[in-house]
Order: C-alpha cells, then sequence, then structure tokens
C-alpha cells in the first residue's frame, strides 16, 4: 500500500481516528487550497473538457490551482513543473455529487425492499441515535468513496440533528477537510412530526426558530463564497412531507439574505404528490412555486414525478434537479424524466443520494445508470455517453452554482481533474467516454482537486485508505449500539 504508512496518519495534518482530530475547526475553510505557485502538466491524454472539441492526444497545464492552459500534441516546457504522464489515460473535470446524505453510510442493507414511505419510517428512529462520531466516521469514508470514484466536489444534505449528541453540522465538515474535496453541505431540518401530519415520528423534528437560528450561525462560521472555496453552505429543509409551509418560506427568506443556495427533496414518489395534493391542494411543483421556491439559486433532489407544466417551469426559472437514478431504482420511486429536462434547457446534475438507498454507489457508475435507464424508456438515441458525462460534471457545477468555477476543463477554472486509466482491457474501445461511461467504473491514476492530489493509482493520498474503510465501520457499530435519548 502507497498510502500514509501509519494508519491514523494524514499529510494535511488532520487525523482520521474515529471522532477525533489533530486540525482546528476555525481552519476548515481553506484546507485543501493551493498556496504555493507549483505547476503541473499532463501530458499524452485524451482530454474530454465537456466544452470545447476533445482531444485526443494532449495536455493540460495547472498553476496554482487553476488551468493554465491545455492543447492537442506535445505539452510545452514547464521549468520545475510535476509532469503526469496520460499515456493511456482519460482526462476529465472531476464529478460534482449534488445530493447525499453521509450520515446514512452508517445504516446501508436496511429495509431492502420498501418503498421510500416504509423505509423512511423504519430508520428514522434509528438515525435519532446518531451522535457527532457516528457522523464523522460515516461522512469520512462516504466522502473517501466518492474520492475514489472521480468525485471532487460533493454536496450532503443533513435534516436529522439529535439534541445532545455533538455538533453534527461540524464533524462533516471536518470530515471533508481532511479527505481533501470541495464541499457543500446543506443544513437540512424537519420541523413536521406526526402530530401536524407530516410523516416523521415528533422527536427527531426540532422547533422552527431553532431550525433558523443554527442555520443562520453555521452560514455565518463556514461559508465561503470565494472562487477557489472549499465550503460553501446551503439551506435545505427537508421535503414537503416533513417540513411547515412557513419554515419553506422562513427558508428561502433567510438563505436569499446570506446569498446561498436553496435545496430540498421534490417529486421523488407518487406518494408525496398524493400527500401535497391532499394536505396542500396542488402538486409538489406548483407547491415549491407558490412558496418562492423556484429560482436559479435552487435545485431540488429526484424529481421523478414531473409533469410538461413542471418541466417547462425548471427551464423556464433556471431550477436545477439532482438525479439519483440508483437510489431511485432501488426504492422502487421510478426513472426521471432527464432526457426531457435537458432538452428543455434545465439545469440537471447527477447525486449518488445516502448510502442507506443507494449501498456503496460510485459517482462514476451513476453516469451510466442515468444513461441507461433514459434508454431503456426512450431508446438508444435518448441519451449519450457524453450528456451522462455533462450532467455528472458542468451539471452539478450549475446545480451548486459552480459553473464558472468547476465542471468542464477551460483555461481559468480550478483544476478539478479525473484522469482515467482506459488502457488495457479498456483499450479495446476506440472511444475512451465510451469506456468511462458505458462499462464498469475504471481505475483512477490521479483525482486533483485544486491541482492538489487527492487519489492516486486508486489510492488516497490525503488519508489512508484503510482507515477511512474503517472509520465507516466503526460509525455503523456506533450507531446500532447508541441507546435512544
Amino acid at each position: 500500500m502507497s498510502t500514509a504508512s501509519r494508519s491514523d496518519s494524514m499529510r494535511g495534518g488532520g487525523r482520521v481516528t474515529g471522532g477525533r482530530t489533530a486540525s482546528r475547526s476555525d481552519s476548515v475553510r481553506d484546507a485543501g487550497r493551493v498556496t504555493g505557485a507549483r505547476k503541473t502538466v499532463i501530458e499524452n491524454a485524451y482530454i474530454a473538457p465537456v466544452v470545447g472539441a476533445e482531444i485526443a492526444s494532449g495536455y493540460v497545464v495547472i498553476a496554482e490551482g487553476r488551468i493554465e492552459a491545455l492543447g492537442a500534441g506535445p505539452a510545452p516546457i514547464v521549468p520545475g513543473a510535476e509532469k503526469i504522464d496520460g499515456t493511456g489515460c482519460l482526462v476529465t473535470p472531476g464529478l460534482v455529487n449534488t445530493h447525499h446524505h453521509l450520515y446514512q453510510w452508517a445504516s446501508q442493507g436496511l429495509f431492502q425492499d420498501s418503498t421510500l414511505f416504509e423505509w423512511l419510517t423504519g430508520l428514522y428512529r434509528t438515525w435519532a441515535r446518531m451522535d457527532a462520531d457516528v457522523v464523522y466516521g460515516a461522512a469520512a469514508a462516504g466522502l473517501g468513496w466518492l474520492a475514489l470514484t472521480g468525485c471532487t466536489t460533493s454536496s450532503d444534505h443533513h435534516y436529522i440533528f439529535p439534541k445532545g449528541r455533538g455538533d453534527l453540522f461540524e464533524a462533516e465538515v471536518r470530515a471533508a477537510s481532511e479527505i481533501g474535496l470541495r464541499f457543500h453541505p446543506c443544513r437540512g431540518s424537519m420541523d413536521r412530526g406526526q402530530r401536524d401530519g407530516g410523516l416523521p415520528p415528533d422527536e427527531v423534528v426540532e422547533s422552527r426558530d431553532e431550525i433558523l437560528t443554527h442555520t443562520a450561525e453555521v452560514i455565518d462560521k463556514y461559508h465561503d463564497p470565494s472562487f477557489d472555496s472549499m465550503l460553501r453552505v446551503a439551506v435545505a429543509p427537508c421535503s414537503p412531507f416533513s417540513v411547515s409551509e412557513g419554515l419553506m418560506i422562513d427558508s428561502a427568506t433567510l438563505a436569499r439574505a446570506k446569498g446561498v443556495r436553496l435545496h430540498t427533496h421534490l417529486a421523488e414518489t407518487l406518494d408525496e404528490e398524493e400527500h401535497c395534493i391532499e394536505q396542500m391542494g396542488c402538486t409538489p411543483v406548483e407547491y415549491m412555486e407558490k412558496l418562492g421556491w423556484l429560482g436559479e439559486d435552487v435545485w431540488f433532489a429526484h424529481a421523478v414525478h414531473l409533469h410538461d407544466a413542471d418541466i417547462r417551469r425548471f427551464a423556464e426559472t433556471g431550477s436545477g434537479s439532482a438525479h439519483c437514478p440508483s437510489s431511485n431504482a432501488r426504492l422502487g420511486a421510478g426513472i426521471a424524466r432527464v432526457s426531457d429536462l435537458v432538452a428543455a434547457g434545465a439545469p440537471v446534475g447527477l447525486g449518488v443520494d445516502g448510502a442507506a438507498s443507494s449501498e456503496l454507489t460510485s459517482m462514476a457508475g451513476e453516469m451510466r445508470q442515468a444513461m441507461l435507464f433514459q434508454r431503456a424508456v426512450h431508446g438508444p438515441t435518448a441519451f449519450t455517453a457524453r450528456q451522462a458525462l455533462e450532467i455528472g460534471t458542468l451539471g452539478g457545477a450549475r446545480n451548486l452554482g459552480r459553473h464558472h468555477e468547476i465542471g468542464s476543463i477551460e483555461p481559468g477554472k480550478l483544476a478539478d481533474l479525473a484522469i482515467w486509466r482506459v488502457d488495457g482491457f479498456r483499450a479495446a474501445l476506440e472511444d475512451p467516454v465510451c469506456a468511462l461511461v458505458f462499462g464498469p467504473t475504471p481505475p483512477l491514476a490521479r483525482l486533483l482537486v485544486g491541482g492538489r492530489t487527492v487519489v492516486e493509482n486508486d489510492e488516497l493520498r490525503t488519508v489512508a485508505t484503510d482507515v477511512v474503510g474503517r472509520a465507516g465501520v466503526a460509525a455503523r457499530k456506533r450507531l446500532m449500539r447508541q441507546e435512544p435519548r
């Protein structure tokens, strides 16, 4: 193994140790930033920039964490630069995960044959036992897994905050800073329990004042709007069936006053539509529009059951969606109308969703699933490999409001890049993008975040891979033996 020799070591200063770290919480905004003038040159690679023509054999020059140049043919001579030989490799933008529930790494494999509502009601009380150590270990494992499958930026939607269990939000932020991915934690919330007609049990919901106060606090503490930010916060009440109308409106007001984005689950199942029609008198998307929740600063998880009018409104307002094909299939929720959304011009990104409904799902694998599901419904021309790559990169960046910074390989953008090995058996496929999307996930030669190596030869370089895996196992064991409060 070529990662750190001591199982608890991390080159960046923190340590994955099951819940404690040597890094200070006040440094997480700057973790992973490239501060020196070091340059890197990737050469002899097939480059799929997403924007612009693909390059069959070319180079990318990186300086101070940004893409300085790319082109065809031999790389320029750059004195003192690190050279990465991309022979037999495909270079793409790093993948962008726009919907996750990292804490769920600790509850995988349960309620395997349940619908969404059955699965939720079965797991709410288990999740109510989590503490900061569980969240830390689960987040470290979940983010490490994402990095190993080509992801350079991930959001997370955390919406359960049991009282007296430590600082859960800080725990996942800390884990992300140690793994080295750009992170968009979403302060989720639920204030509508069963006594108010909601789905979750009353003991897992919070009061509106508690939610809004803490949400404002974490935005002020962690949100970094700068171009090369490693950490941005979003406001994310959970769903129409677990959040009051008042909290939805107040959350949008708070987010817009603070200049951050909005996120929630929407239109995931037919049960949800029936719930909205019965209790709100309108469909889920109509309800969102009524509350002022459509706009370029909003992206929705799932959006499986959309009407034609909904797709038009998403396109007209610039409202985004996070497509989670494996989770939607696992729960029998359906197949989102991704090809229709893309054709209409609405922003669409990919998400792996929580590991408890999408066990060990890879970011690269979700590109394949998205493409195949659209073809299964609409035929083989419905969605191409390159469209799948685009929603997995630039589409996700649009959801997070970062399409001017990440999501494509262009001079001036951040050097968040995945270098995939498409030689060996995969060399029988003449098209490297086909090799990436149509087949199983290729090995990662390198994953760069702001020019910094996070993965090399399928091993994490910021932390020890085996330790991150054990942290996820420890989180599950701790969650399952915790006593409810």
